[in-house]
């Protein structure tokens, strides 16, 4: 292989559920140069992505391909060559080599003399039954699965895929009929072979696909992309015998938050297609394992089934709340809207000056964790808080503080910065504290309530705050049929109406007026409410300030 290309990986994302991405492919996204993807890759899967990756959509509708296989394979060399020694990841749904044309790529890449790698994905023909509860087999239901393309191809071949699972572990017999790749259990051999030979001319068949065989197969038949051409598909097996009253099962968006399992017959298909409205992405399983499906199912409708939820915090910070929403059912789109970095003139502060504070008011989770930072920077630690009073505007900096071995001596009861001035000049009035020996540690964007409060007391800043820089295409595209977005903090409103608001000038004022934000916004306190009103999003508020209220209060909403 050519040593002055980049490395090509042909990556599986599996069937949507970002938990079920594998850690090998996880690894390779975190650190990828350019990441081609397809349509079906989950938005939660794309957020793995190195964020300084260049992201190319070349995803592909059932009736319309965005880009033309030819030209993917044209590009993954493409992206080679500009990017020596660079990573390149070609990321598609499900595996590579399962109806995902990883192959062709794979013998363009030789050609062309590109290193390449094939990193598999759990496929969705045996993800998504069991996320239905439907096992593609079972002892004395079915001993063999077949894989299936509904899809009718350009050069008009449908290619099967057998794994047969029995007690004895025997492997696969295949052979060729019709220019199909058929993998087909003992007991099906002989009778296709004869009628192979006897018939040949007399086949049922859609673009290649071999319905007699198939009909007469004892195994689990397990199709995918073929929704559009399931009606069709239904009557030609009927057709060479197959028993009508199959049970069959459609499987739409498997895995993830969308879940939906839609039962019918053989005899049915077509008509519960239409009266169901079955779209794809969905698979379509048949056979007497689906039964089971009835009593196994075991994925819960959980509270936040089926919703799209953006969370703007920091990246640091996110992962609390998306593991909670996510517990819920929910799809979470991660888009920080905001970064902190602790100031450089804080870092060689001189931390002596301390003796001169009795008490120390933190005023956010950031706050707490940049000054520890500092600290530790100058080679102290929580010995030089000995003796002082530590206040903390809410729960979630009191928790923070607790991470660091601090226990809180003032908490207000109202979680905001007024309601903390007030308790501590309510202490300095009752000669409790001194009010000149108060410091405030507070961030650049802090506004003046505290020192309105408490003018003898001293800020420092110990941290800054610095809103994103645009959003994605791929996550503006996923923001834009979003239900709700959560706000921890007036700044992460602010940097998301300032990326998400329309550039026309003529545009419509209120952010969430536009079609492509949600409307809806969960706030942490009562400043990230009145800021994100005043951006036109109707608002629902946590009835504490910390994530645990917050995360109780949406899905008390959408339980409703």
């Amino acid at each position: 292989m050519s040593q002055d290309v980049g490395k090509v990986y042909l990556i599986g994302a599996g069937p949507g559920n970002p938990g079920l991405l594998t850690l090998r492919g996880k690894s390779i996204l975190e650190s990828a140069d350019v990441v081609v993807y397809d349509r079906l890759v989950s938005p939660s899967i794309l957020a793995f992505c190195n964020a300084n990756a260049q992201m190319v959509d070349v995803g592909k509708m059932p009736t319309h391909h965005k880009v033309k296989q030819s030209e993917i394979n044209k590009l993954l060399v493409q992206f080679a060559k500009e990017h020596p020694d660079g990573v390149i990841a070609r990321l598609k749904g499900g595996d590579p080599f399962v109806f995902g044309r990883g192959g062709e790529e794979a013998l363009e890449l030789k050609t062309a003399g590109v290193e390449y790698e094939v990193v598999p994905g759990v496929t969705s023909a045996i993800a998504v039954p069991a996320y239905a509860g439907i096992p593609v087999s079972h002892r004395g239901i079915a001993t063999s699965f077949h894989i299936v393309t509904g899809h009718e191809r350009d050069n008009s071949q449908f290619t099967i895929q057998n794994s047969k699972l029995n007690d004895s572990g025997k492997g696969n017999s295949e052979f060729t009929i019709h220019n199909s790749e058929l993998s087909v259990d003992e007991s099906c051999t002989e009778d296709v072979i004869a009628r192979e030979q006897s018939d040949r001319s007399n086949l049922s068949s859609v673009a290649g696909l071999d319905f007699s065989a198939l009909a007469k197969c004892p195994g689990t038949l397990i199709f995918l992309m073929g929704i559009a051409n399931m009606d069709s598909i239904a009557r030609h097996l009927m057709e060479c015998g197959k028993d009508p009253k199959t049970p069959l099962a459609f499987i739409e968006k498997g895995t993830t938050p969308f879940q939906r399992t839609v039962m019918a017959t053989l005899e049915t298909a077509g008509e519960t297609i239409i009266r169901e409205n079955v779209t794809a992405p969905a698979i379509t399983i048949m056979g007497g394992v689906v039964e089971l499906g009835k009593s196994l199912a075991w994925k819960q409708n959980l509270p936040l089934s089926g919703k799209r939820l953006v969370v703007t915090r920091s990246a640091k910070q996110s992962s609390g709340i998306t593991s909670r929403l996510t517990a819920l059912g929910a799809e979470v789109i991660e888009t920080p809207m905001i970064e902190t970095r602790g100031l450089a003139a804080m870092a060689s502060a001189d931390f002596a000056n301390l003796k001169n504070f009795d008490v120390l008011a933190f005023t956010s989770a950031n706050g707490v964790e940049h000054f520890f930072t500092a600290l530790r920077h100058q080679n102290l630690d929580v010995r030089i808080l000995a003796g002082k009073k530590i206040a903390s505007v809410g729960k979630i900096t009191e928790k923070k503080l607790l991470e660091y071995g601090i226990l809180c001596d003032y908490v207000p009861e109202d979680h905001t910065g007024e309601g903390l001035g007030k308790l501590l000049a309510e202490k300095v009035s009752c000669a409790e504290i001194m009010p000149d020996r108060i410091l405030l540690l507070q961030g650049n964007l802090a506004d003046e309530t505290l020192l309105k409060l408490l003018p003898a007391a001293t800020r420092w800043i110990v941290y800054e705050t610095l809103p994103a820089k645009g959003i994605p295409a791929w996550k503006r595209e996923a923001i834009s049929v979003a239900d709700a977005v959560v706000f921890a903090s007036s700044s992460a409103v602010e940097a998301f109406v300032a990326n998400t608001k329309a550039s026309d000038e003529n545009a419509l004022e209120d952010a969430a007026d536009d079609a492509g934000i949600p409307k809806l916004a969960f706030c942490i306190g009562r400043l990230t409410e009145a800021t994100a009103r005043k951006n036109g999003f109707e608002t629902i508020t946590s009835d504490e300030t910390s994530m645990d209220s917050l995360v109780k209060k949406i899905a008390e909403f959408y339980s409703r």
